[in-house]
């Protein structure tokens, strides 16, 4: 019976810690880069549209219009407060909120590299491709394979 219980315990030890590790690798740095071709369609809107923004090596484009405070970032497993619009490219807004607060580690990748981008007090915008935001799945409003415009103030890190 003893060997039972020490077996039982060994094995919830187990369970917990492969627990944390999953926990754990879902904050972990997005390495997901989008595809040349969803990164030069995006390219070419803004380039027509004249809008200038920062590539990133994983394939979204940014401004950072206020960098925050700095020494406040948040890591890829904060939690944040923020105040935010979605959009489509055309214009049409899919999605907002004042406020709001999530687990970076929940949101979508170009959520994850972008936030981390700016301090608390922050704000940023940027135009992701399809793969780092919903790729090929229809979302609400969103289209399947939509770029897509985020205009986001960071209020707060937990």
């Amino acid at each position: 019976m003893k060997h039972l219980w020490v077996l039982g315990i060994g094995a919830i030890c187990i369970i917990a810690s492969c627990s944390k590790a999953d926990d754990t690798s879902r904050c972990a740095a997005v390495t997901l880069t989008a595809p040349d071709s969803e990164i030069q369609s995006l390219k070419a809107h803004l380039d027509s549209n004249h809008i200038a923004a920062i590539p990133d090596s994983r394939g979204f484009f940014y401004t950072i219009l206020n960098a925050g405070d700095t020494s406040l970032r948040p890591t890829a497993c904060a939690s944040i407060t923020a105040t935010y619009t979605g959009r489509l490219l055309d214009g049409t807004q899919f999605d907002a909120a004042n406020g709001a607060k999530f687990l970076l580690q929940n949101l979508i990748p170009a959520w994850k590299e972008a936030i981390p981008l700016i301090g608390k007090g922050g704000s940023i915008a940027f135009y992701t491709p399809p793969s780092l935001a919903y790729g090929s799945t229809v979302k609400g409003s969103i289209p399947a394979n939509s770029n897509l415009y985020f205009a986001i103030e960071l209020l707060d890190v937990q």
